[in-house]
């Protein structure tokens, strides 16, 4: 290439990739790995007592040394991992998978059935997320399929606010229109013809739901509302050793980062999709 040339624009963009999507791919990949295989991988059971130490340090035997009643802190973090990744993603794909496909009802059909979908919404939305959680495990107790279905619901709402107002956009556009004068059915319209051309913007709300499930029942597990013993997610890891932190234990530290670096690595994935769209519009 002569000097002055402008590179391929395909080199360009190669060049100005971030590498932060794929840094949270890295880190939620390996989350979502252990979420799956982490209690086989885990060096003890998750209630095991294997040392006379509490609130041990680091070491060889127990790399995130052990808790306040001498279990390791590895152990219980894999075995909690499915509770705080799996609970979570499952009720993030309820949320959306409700909230979208109610946005498209809304969106498609308009007059009263759209207005009684987004005012009912509404209601829902006005519920601090909290407040519900709370209201519904003082109501039915704490279980495992309880939590599920209480974020689901608390989260379907904001789904569904996004998803109709992308599904409005897309509806006004020729394609669809051209569909419409085809006779196409309803059904046809939303899944194949609007549905594809909205999954960026669904896909990074899916993303910033999950991190506001996974902190809310995160926050339940802390106030002791959540995974109940003698399970525990990350979340009542934190607080069943909460005593430790002053002296800077790894059984209260360890947790707290699982659940941090869980949460950046799911932003950066979200933040690369911003930048992928801006490089999009700027070629």
């Amino acid at each position: 290439m002569a000097f002055g040339d402008q590179p391929p624009k395909a080199v360009r963009r190669r060049a100005k990739r971030p590498i932060s999507g794929a840094l949270g791919l890295l880190i939620v990949g390996f989350w979502l790995l252990m979420a799956l295989v982490g209690p086989w991988l885990a060096p003890h059971g998750a209630n095991a007592l294997v040392s006379f130490e509490i609130f041990g340090p680091i070491s060889l035997e127990y790399p995130l040394g052990t808790d306040f009643l001498g279990r390791d802190i590895l152990s219980r973090l894999l075995h909690g991992a499915p509770y705080t990744i799996g609970v979570a993603l499952a009720a993030t794909v309820l949320a959306c998978l409700f909230g979208v496909v109610l946005g498209l009802v809304a969106a498609a059909s308009g007059g009263w059935i759209d207005a009684a979908i987004s005012r009912t919404q509404d209601a829902l939305i006005a519920i601090p997320n909290k407040i519900f959680a709370l209201i519904m495990v003082a109501a039915f107790g704490s279980s495992v399929p309880l939590l599920l279905v209480m974020a689901a619901f608390a989260y379907m709402p904001g789904s569904y606010r996004i998803a109709r107002a992308v599904a409005v956009n897309v509806m006004t556009m020729d394609f669809v229109q051209v569909a419409r004068a085809r006779g196409e059915a309803m059904p046809y319209i939303m899944f194949i013809e609007v549905l594809p051309n909205m999954l960026r913007p669904v896909l990074t709300d899916f993303g910033l739901r999950f991190v506001y499930v996974v902190l809310l029942l995160s926050a339940m597990s802390f106030l002791g509302l959540g995974v109940q013993p003698p399970d525990a997610d990350w979340g009542s890891l934190v607080r069943e050793n909460i005593q430790g932190l002053g002296e800077g234990a790894p059984a209260v530290l360890a947790p707290a980062v699982a659940i941090a670096t869980l949460t950046v690595g799911v932003n950066l994935i979200i933040d690369s999709f911003g930048a992928r769209a801006k490089r999009e519009m700027e070629n």
